[in-house]
């Protein structure tokens, strides 16, 4: 019911109409955030895995202490002290980047995981290959290693991609209005929260169909283009 008035179907698809539009202003948000925090995710979890396997003890130990902090606090935490704790210090970030570099910070410390278990499991002749061609380190990661690496980690990156994109509503406790924030802002005007809520559900579940659909063609494609799996 909404003020006293019973609502039909006809009501509510008139209503979904409606506000349709904004819910779609808050989805762009939504994937612009988990674009850029997965962009971030990706980069810094490399660089967290390949810091991890230095030979230099205080930088892989320090690097592993950061890793688990970031694995084992929560996100809401983590944005919380980069919204409203680096001011403090002078450091003033707008609300989107904070929002993304919160999500960035948290699944880098997941995907380097990933990374560094992709890496292991190289096998160890192409690292002496490598060696006996006389290559660098970097020209032994970036020729060698990364391109092996990569389609062993494709799934579990999908799926943290996927767990990423429906992380995007906790980014609303910093003003960042993604889907579910401008639903809910919907929903406190007008006292009706199924039709906005239900939308929203419908969207995620939509966008989680179509990147697990994306993550197998693109698993599928990599056989044919000569590039194993395993």
């Amino acid at each position: 019911m909404m003020y006293g008035y019973e609502w039909d179907t006809t009501t509510w698809l008139t209503y979904a109409t409606s506000i349709l539009p904004i819910i779609l202003i808050g989805l762009t948000v939504t994937l612009k955030a988990a674009a850029a925090g997965f962009a971030i995710a990706l980069v810094l979890g490399l660089v967290f895995a390949l810091l991890r396997r230095s030979r230099i003890k205080a930088i892989s130990w320090t690097t592993a202490v950061v890793v688990e902090f970031l694995r084992d606090t929560p996100l809401l935490v983590q944005l919380f002290f980069l919204y409203y704790v680096l001011p403090d210090f002078g450091i003033v970030l707008p609300a989107f980047l904070t929002g993304a570099l919160a999500l960035g910070l948290q699944y880098a410390a997941y995907t380097s995981e990933v990374y560094r278990g992709g890496i292991e499991a190289v096998p160890r002749g192409q690292w002496e290959a490598a060696t006996a061609l006389n290559m660098t380190r970097m020209q032994t990661y970036s020729d060698i290693v990364v391109p092996q690496a990569v389609p062993r980690i494709l799934p579990a990156m999908g799926n943290y991609l996927v767990a990423m994109i429906k992380e995007t509503p906790v980014l609303s406790v910093v003003t960042v209005l993604e889907m579910m924030g401008l639903a809910n802002m919907i929903s406190e005007r007008t006292f009706e929260y199924l039709v906005p809520l239900t939308m929203v559900g419908l969207i995620f579940l939509l966008l989680t169909l179509v990147c697990s659909a994306a993550l197998h063609r693109l698993q599928l494609a990599l056989p044919k283009a000569g590039i194993p799996l395993k």
